[in-house]
């Protein structure tokens, strides 16, 4: 058979040679070395074929080698090479072979490719033994944890000999495209490369240009083992075997090389193989799980590398394994704060995504396939559109399942009954909490087995002056300083000006070493929010950082909180001040968490929110205790009872009527989910409403609430169709109007679609363009105006500064200039205004300035607003603008709104000026950064997407490498995916109608 064959460049004869490189074969890799022979290298191992083949299949082999050899033209460059061995030309020595073969035509097959093998062997290197079986030229593909190819464990070489990434990327094409097909290797295959190649079949492609000869297949499919004159005769009919050797040559020498590095092809490729084993194990009855509960064992080395997870709780591993999870049956699983639940559904996620290859919904704010805080079902819309969500999972798809996990649940048989779902709890947490409560200066054990639920456990132990006690009267200070700067402290308050004033009055009474505690980086952490604001920092942090100290609440922007939390994280900040907010959604571990009141704003503390705040103590992998001290008046004292159960979850599809039942009723008939009142009453005895409707509803049953809703519906003219008791009239088909279609599209709160239809409507009579002044006016969230109250004198102010075109908008919507200058000089108003209109208007002004300036810290100072409010707004308004785009999309009347609203939404969703947008698509470039990609010249997706990574971290300040990656990587991403669009709509725009008049 032909062995390769690695010698030095080939050198022309001509005066310009090529450049120094070597042409290296799979053999010098694989093999794992060289031997001298005659004063030349040869490899050792086996070659790639068997003397069976046909001609014209090791002639091929050969090919491969010269694939790094640069070529620049069309040119003849091989006549006048140098071979590997003697003076004389390689092509010549094949041209003579071929002419010897041409001359004998009765020449058996296998002779004829005896004779080309053996003609080449001896001019070229060292003739190998005869007589090599298939099955001896095997090369192994293992798939072990080194991802390295071995050699068959009869070769004469090292079989641990690692085939390196280097190596690997010099491969020239052909190879490479010989290795494209690994993914396709099923466990523990070993793959003969002779039959890998037939399979192949190497063609006229622009990656290898080779004959159709040279494939051993075409060579042996159905025909016998000998030839015939003509068949001989045909194999090189079309132009000579010396043509087709430097046709291969000059193609494959030009081939591009793959890009992408072969190691991790290969790594890719093992991995295939894990999760291809994986799934037949996971889908078998087999009790065997696999290296990791069905998983690759790559997924628990990362596990090990990134998290620092090396074992599983036995209650995770208890949990895995359940029957029910086997059977992808629906699941609740319920343990104390910090049990250790979000890796169980992370595991599961991945069973799902790698093994059995399907799609994944996460419902915020934790991690699961279908799950949530589940007692969050008993929270108003939030929790409403949750429940709506899951019954229509349920209804709709037999074969979803369904995993939900909760730190805190009571009446846990009706959400086993609602989703069908079988329970496991446990009573697990790595680290002990301790739960305390301070009372005066006295703090007591919570001990849930006396009368009162706490005894006496010590008294604080700090001198307070009378000043002191005057400012601190709930000791917060002593509580504090017990553990920090050591340690790190959570102080939950009741509302967000007393988190400022908490962080503020902690600092000033502590000592000046907390100041030089990781100094440094808390120097680093204030120029970092100064970035942020564009060069401002609130003057709180500005004050309580340098000690370790901050607040945190939605009056922070999101990165001033992210940076907040990465500081708390790092134990830069050994303190936060924060509201309840941050008990869920947010892994900020404490030694010590300290409830300042037992109040949420003016509501009583429930149990399960308490239970979510203390929770944040003791985190596993960071603390080996932890302790919660909740501060009670004595007058309060009464209120706080430990020894009451968990609050019940409860349906809220009454209480949130709007967004709860009616909004339900309409999507249910506008996704034809349920069209008949008998339909729509079968699919709401499956909710959890319909599991507790004895519970809740006192008055009437569920069939009259829901006959009363879709009445409703019917009235506000979202729905056709009629509702009777009459029996013959139960199958009535209920149809969706236009309008109805629009607001359940668009997800318009049922409360305002009808409010929202008018202003629009209005709109098209006279909407002012000269600025985006009204349209803005009219995608202001509804819901944000409620509850606010606007500035008078600010008012006045940024109307007086509008064009006369833009204060004739105020007109339009019904706030008369007039109207605001009484409002701002305090004088009584006569003739009553919308306050919902005047409130909205007062946020389009916001909004305006904000689209004007980009700033949120400046807009915030004019309008006398928190930073994190103005945010807020923008997203909302963002969120809004998006779904009354697709309102707009549903109803042709308002086909006019349909492109002002599209760079609308965009404006607000990236608030930057309009040349900035493309590059803010890109994940990973905020507002700074695209600033400085547009001055340095990149000023389109495409400009990114074709970036060198290296270029833009010289051109961009303060890049680091990894950053320009991911950047250039994530534009590349954005660019396939509107090719991928454009795409299909091409794909539809030529698809060829079935329904042609006049053909079958």
């Amino acid at each position: 058979s032909s062995p390769h064959l690695v010698g030095p460049p080939l050198m022309p004869r001509a005066a310009r040679p090529l450049p120094q490189r070597r042409c290296k074969g799979k053999s010098d890799r694989v093999s794992g070395g060289r031997e001298r022979h005659r004063g030349r290298e040869r490899p050792t191992g086996t070659g790639w074929g068997s003397r069976r083949n046909a001609p014209g299949t090791s002639l091929l082999m050969l090919v491969v080698i010269f694939l790094q050899c640069s070529i620049d033209s069309e040119e003849d460059m091989f006549g006048d090479f140098d071979s590997f061995c003697g003076n004389d030309s390689l092509l010549a020595q094949v041209e003579d072979i071929e002419h010897k073969y041409q001359q004998d035509k009765n020449t058996d097959a296998k002779a004829a490719g005896d004779i080309v093998l053996g003609n080449l062997e001896s001019g070229i290197c060292q003739k190998k033994e005869d007589n090599f079986s298939t099955s001896e030229n095997k090369i192994a593909l293992k798939a072990d944890k080194e991802d390295a190819f071995h050699v068959n464990e009869n070769d004469p070489v090292d079989s641990n000999q690692e085939l390196t990434e280097s190596g690997l990327d010099d491969l020239p094409s052909s190879q490479l495209l010989y290795f494209g097909k690994i993914d396709q290797l099923s466990s523990g295959s070993r793959i003969s490369p002779v039959s890998e190649r037939s399979n192949q079949c190497v063609n006229s492609s622009d990656k290898i240009r080779s004959p159709s000869s040279f494939c051993p297949d075409t060579e042996h499919r159905n025909r016998p083992a000998d030839f015939s004159s003509d068949s001989k005769h045909d194999l090189f009919k079309t132009e000579s075997l010396k043509d087709h050797l430097k046709s291969a040559m000059a193609g494959n020498a030009k081939a591009q090389t793959l890009q992408v590095s072969k190691t991790k092809q290969l790594k890719e490729a093992v991995l295939s193989e894990e999760i291809c084993v994986a799934r037949k194990t996971i889908e078998s009855s087999s009790v065997d799980i696999g290296p990791f509960y069905g998983l690759p064992s790559k997924v628990k080395d990362l596990f090990r590398q990134l998290r620092g997870i090396e074992k599983l709780y036995e209650w995770q591993h208890d949990c895995l394994m359940l029957e029910s999870l086997q059977q992808r049956k629906n699941l609740i699983y319920s343990l104390p704060t910090s049990g250790g639940k979000t890796l169980v559904a992370e595991i599961i996620i991945l069973q799902e995504l790698l093994c059995r290859q399907k799609d994944v919904l996460m419902i915020l704010p934790y991690v699961a396939i279908v799950q949530e805080k589940l007692h969050m079902l008993g929270e108003g819309s939030r929790g409403a559109t949750l429940e709506i969500t899951l019954a229509k999972i349920l209804y709709t798809s037999k074969n979803t399942q369904i995993i939900g996990m909760s730190a805190t649940l009571n009446n846990v048989g009706d959400l086993q009954k609602f989703l069908q779902a079988e329970y496991y709890t446990n009573n697990f947490r790595p680290v002990e909490l301790k739960e305390y409560i301070k009372i005066r200066d006295t703090i007591y054990a919570v001990d849930s087995k006396t009368e009162n639920g706490f005894t006496f456990s010590r008294l604080l132990n700090f001198k307070y002056s009378s000043n002191l006690e005057k400012a601190d009267p709930d000791h917060i200070i002593a509580l504090v300083t017990e553990v920090i700067p050591k340690y790190s402290c959570l102080v939950f308050c009741p509302t967000k000006k007393n988190c400022e004033n908490v962080a503020s009055m902690v600092c000033k009474y502590l000592k000046k070493e907390f100041r030089a505690h990781r100094e440094k980086e808390k120097r680093d952490l204030i120029k970092n929010l100064k970035n942020i604001g564009n060069g401002s920092v609130c003057p709180v942090l500005l004050q309580t950082i340098p000690f370790g100290i901050a607040y945190h609440h939605s009056g922070l922007t999101n990165d001033e909180r992210k940076s907040i939390e990465e500081a708390y994280s790092a134990g830069v900040l050994c303190l936060l001040a924060c509201t309840a907010t941050l008990a869920a959604g947010v892994n900020l571990p404490a030694r010590r968490v300290i409830l300042r009141a037992p109040y949420v704003a003016s509501d009583f503390l429930k149990k399960n929110q308490y239970k979510q705040m203390i929770g944040r103590a003791g985190r596993a992998g960071i603390d080996s205790a932890g302790e919660s001290i909740l501060i009670v008046q004595e007058k309060d004292k009464h209120l706080v009872i430990f020894t009451n159960p968990l609050e019940n979850c409860y349906s809220n599809l009454l209480l949130e009527l709007n967004k709860g039942m009616q909004s339900l009723l309409l999507s249910l008939v506008g996704l034809k989910i349920a069209v008949t009142h008998e339909e729509v009453d079968n699919f709401m005895w499956s909710t959890l409403l319909g599991v507790q409707q004895q519970l809740l509803s006192k008055e009437k049953s569920l069939s009259e609430i829901i006959k009363d809703g879709l009445e409703n519906l019917i009235e506000k003219g979202l729905l056709k169709g009629r509702i009777s008791e009459k029996e013959h009239n139960s199958k009535c088909i209920l149809t969706i109007t236009p309008l109805g279609k629009a607001t359940y599209k668009g997800s318009i709160d049922l409360a305002y679609c009808n409010l929202l239809y008018r202003e629009l409507k209005k709109g098209l009579e006279g909407l002012i363009l000269e600025s985006n002044l009204h349209l803005l006016y009219l995608t202001t969230p509804y819901d944000m105006t409620s509850d606010f109250r606007p500035d008078w004198m600010i008012y006045l102010r940024q109307f007086n500064q509008l064009s006369t075109a833009e204060q004739k908008v105020a007109d339009i919507v019904g706030v008369p200039e007039s109207f605001i200058t009484k409002k701002a000089s305090g004088q009584a108003i006569r003739k009553n205004v919308d306050s919902a209109v005047v409130n909205r208007l007062y946020l389009s002004f916001v909004l305006y300035t904000l689209l004007k300036e980009t700033n949120i810290w400046s807009v915030a100072e004019k309008f006398n607003m928190s930073r994190g409010y103005v945010q807020n707004l923008l997203n909302s308004a963002a969120s809004f603008t998006s779904c009354v785009l697709h309102f707009c999309e549903e109803l042709e009347e308002f086909w006019v709104y349909k492109a002002l609203l599209t760079e609308l939404t965009k404006q607000l969703t990236y608030c930057v000026k309009t040349e900035l947008i493309p590059l803010m698509e890109v994940a990973g470039v905020l507002e700074a950064r695209a600033k400085q990609l547009y001055n340095a010249g990149y000023k389109t997706v495409a400009h990114l997407a074709n970036a060198n990574p290296g270029t833009l971290v010289k051109m961009i300040e303060h890049l680091s490498l990894r950053q320009a990656k991911q950047i250039v990587s994530s534009a590349k991403m954005l660019l396939s995916e509107k090719a991928e669009a454009l795409q299909e709509e091409v794909e539809e725009l030529l698809k060829v109608p079935t329904d042609i008049p006049g053909t079958c």
